[in-house]
């Protein structure tokens, strides 16, 4: 009944606090959920107010409120320099906390932290060119974590195995198992590993140990942790390795110091949780991320914690900066369906429609965005992107204002080129063509279909001028809506309507392996009198 409502707004979270524990069910569940919204974000653990308190508790809530979004404001991206770091005692001691009076299970934990590391693999590694992933999980927290990552990461699109060689005989590690099992995610063995991991595996999670451990790795983690060292060494082959992301603490290194021998786990990812150990400062690798958002106010504050924000609904945040990266090594592999002449409708407005209907099914943002390519009488060319309002045999429509720059070099230059591209299905189409003006009754039209905030910015913006700041045209905004605050109408400018190009060319990309795309050309020619529009082929 309560945990929909922890997902509700900051207003609600504070009312809530104010409910006494006799007016919940009484059961260790409602009694965590309860202390869990007391901490969760606003105060110290196991504060009840009374009616006759002293402290006051729209005042409280209000101020928690407000330093809530000033946190949330924060820098997305960290340095990691500015980043607290955690003993091994005290990583033990906030566990304490959170499963102790602060009422989280060891379950709700350990699915938090694997969520975390599931969502920090896919924002770097995406499953298209990394599908295949093993977790190798230990017996503690460390490799639970590394079993709910699994589970998440086969419904973001991966294909996981795992090895679990030491399993855990508790309901709870069972349970993640038959989880497991039910989406027919392997099993392996130590004996089915293949000797060399990059055979069969993109992505590796070392999920053996956790910050608790102690002492040398026994049979047969050691050997697991030895294959994971043969990955980190030079490749001879020169063939491409699977990606090893540690969770919270690579294994093998001590908690504190890293890496002693200076011969262990190289991973290429650290995903720490709760916040980042002190061995994390060790750590070379490319991308280092923060998981586990559950810490409240209370637990900062006792070990001065200063933790990046996380944006937005996400799960995990970057800690420093992104590696850079060699421009000329950025590849895209495109994999997709042939796009073959037996396949394209002979008329290219047809095919643009049959396109334009994927795009918006695939959920790309804005389909309708183009760039949108002039040239004035000087010659120069000029882009920028604009969004197609409508489209049909006349052509494709957009609407600007036409004292912009563009507008100038159309006057000058009635020839333009548009451009869509919708990444998520590998597509480009080109369209070239004359441009005219759209009839005042077709702007006026479409003028008053848009939101009345748009009718005052199309007023307010002079494109392309000169404006001495944002102020002065928040001032203009201001202004025009005190003036048509009654709901009158607003007129529109002269100076703003739409433009049509008629298309006398049309290009359809499809992105393919090895940069051996597809591209058909559509030409018009006269065939006995008639307009018709001749395909191509063009070479990639």
């Amino acid at each position: 009944m309560l945990q929909p409502l922890l997902r509700k707004s900051k207003t609600m979270k504070c009312l809530l606090t104010q409910l006494s524990l006799s007016s919940l069910p009484k059961s260790p569940y409602y009694n965590n959920i309860h202390n869990q919204i007391l901490n969760r974000h606003f105060y110290p653990p196991l504060v009840f107010f009374s009616s006759n308190s002293r402290i006051n508790r729209r005042e409280y809530c209000s101020n928690s409120i407000t330093k809530v979004a000033a946190m949330a404001s924060a820098k997305i991206v960290r340095e990691a320099e500015s980043v607290s770091y955690l003993n091994q005692r005290e990583a033990a001691e906030i566990d304490e906390i959170l499963m102790g009076p602060l009422g989280f299970s060891i379950d709700q934990l350990m699915e938090l932290a694997g969520l975390s590391v599931a969502t920090s693999i896919a924002e770097v590694y995406k499953p298209a060119e990394h599908k295949h992933v093993l977790a190798i999980c230990g017996p503690g927290n460390n490799g639970g974590d590394g079993l709910v990552a699994a589970r998440h990461l086969h419904h973001f699109g991966y294909k996981p195995s795992i090895c679990y060689p030491k399993r855990t005989a508790k309901a709870l590690y069972n349970g993640l198992v038959t989880q497991l099992e039910s989406l027919s995610i392997p099993f392996l063995s130590v004996e089915d590993l293949p000797e060399d991991l990059s055979t069969s595996f993109d992505i590796i999670v070392d999920a053996i140990f956790g910050f608790s451990f102690h002492g040398s790795p026994r049979p047969p983690f050691d050997d697991l942790i030895r294959m994971l060292v043969a990955l980190g060494n030079p490749n001879p082959k020169n063939q491409k390795l699977p990606v090893i992301v540690s969770v919270d603490i690579p294994s093998g290194w001590h908690v504190e110091e890293g890496d002693l021998s200076g011969e262990g786990i190289k991973p290429n990812m650290l995903v720490s949780l709760t916040a980042p150990k002190l061995c994390a400062k060790k750590f070379s690798g490319s991308h280092h991320f923060l998981g586990g958002r559950f810490v409240p106010p209370f637990i900062a504050d006792k070990f001065k914690l200063d933790l990046p924000a996380y944006p937005g609904t996400s799960m995990c945040v970057r800690i420093g900066k992104p590696p850079r990266v060699d421009i000329s090594a950025l590849r895209e592999n495109y994999i997709s369906p042939e796009f073959s002449e037996d396949q394209a409708e002979a008329d290219p407005f047809a095919q643009f429609q049959k396109w334009f209907d994927d795009a918006m099914a695939s959920g790309v943002k804005e389909p309708n965005a183009m760039a949108l390519s002039t040239t004035g009488k000087d010659g120069k060319p000029s882009s920028r992107m604009v969004l197609l309002k409508g489209f049909d045999k006349d052509g494709f429509v957009w609407y600007t204002n036409y004292e912009s720059q563009k507008a100038h070099q159309l006057s000058e230059n009635p020839q333009a080129a548009l451009l869509f591209y919708w990444d998520t299905l590998n597509r480009q189409v080109r369209v070239e063509g004359p441009v005219q003006k759209v009839s005042d009754e077709e702007s006026e039209q479409y003028f008053y279909s848009r939101p009345r905030g748009s009718q005052i910015g199309a007023i307010v913006s002079k494109q392309s001028t000169v404006i001495p700041g944002r102020q002065f045209l928040r001032q203009q905004q201001e202004e025009l809506e005190a003036k048509f605050s009654d709901g009158s109408l607003i007129p529109k400018p002269k100076y703003w309507g739409g433009y049509r190009l008629k298309p006398e060319l049309f290009e359809f990309w499809q992105g393919q392996t090895s940069r051996l795309h597809d591209r058909l050309r559509y030409l018009p020619e006269e065939i006995g009198g008639k307009r018709v529009w001749k395909m191509d082929r063009l070479s990639p």
